[in-house]
């Protein structure tokens, strides 16, 4: 009988879970909703195009910066500064992401990410290249009519 079991849980366990090529998340309509978004902020941002990564905010778009002060934390307002003061001294970039999970709680979801970005930035001494890899979560709302994205970028 535990033979019989073992087996049971040894079957299920290799279940076949289909998930969206390239990522670790489950292929469902809405993920790869999900997914097509960040697909197209990563593609905005390899291409420094301040307004394509605008237009993919939501109007209630807030950034936290993850420090203890709030100085630097910043809204949709901001975001376009930083957008346009960022995306000026950017002249290569390079971003990767790997999807690690997205769970969608009604209207919102949240995406884990690992990213990986590569760039040459123009500085007063002179051009240099940078690589950062980190953890990191998008935060999206969907309108009624599309997702947007609430924090992260």
């Amino acid at each position: 009988m535990l033979v019989w079991v073992a087996l049971i849980f040894l079957l299920v366990g290799c279940a076949d879970i289909t998930v969206i090529p390239g990522t670790k998340v489950a292929d469902s309509r809405i993920n790869r909703e999900l997914v097509d978004v960040c697909e197209r902020y990563r593609v905005a941002l390899e291409q420094r195009n301040a307004p394509a990564l605008l237009a993919l905010a939501h109007p209630n778009y807030y950034e936290e910066s993850g420090t203890p002060k709030g100085d630097d934390d910043y809204g949709y307002e901001g975001l376009k500064q930083v957008l346009s003061s960022r995306m000026a001294a950017l002249k290569t970039v390079r971003y990767n992401i790997e999807y690690r999970s997205i769970d969608v709680q009604g209207n919102r979801a949240r995406i884990d990410i690992r990213y990986d970005a590569s760039f040459q930035i123009a500085t007063p001494i002179g051009d240099r290249w940078e690589r950062r890899q980190n953890d990191k979560r998008i935060e999206l709302e969907n309108d009624g009519q599309r997702w947007l994205i609430l924090a992260g970028m």
